[in-house]
């Protein structure tokens, strides 16, 4: 993922900053507690396209 396109990129939820997770193609919001989907190098920013994430994901 490019790192300006990251820069500029919010959670659609909470307008806070997200992380990308290279592993897993997707980008964490810690705040809302969601993962959004990247899929073809595009970010899916949609609420009913995320996953929640797990506890053990938001500590590390």
């Amino acid at each position: 993922m490019d790192p300006k396109l990251l820069e500029l990129l919010v959670c659609p939820v909470t307008k806070g900053p997200l992380r990308f997770d290279r592993e897993r193609q997707e980008l964490l919001s810690h705040s809302a507690r969601l993962a959004y989907p990247v899929r073809d190098g595009i970010p899916i920013l949609l609420e009913n396209e995320a996953r929640t994430l797990d506890d053990s994901e938001l500590e590390g």
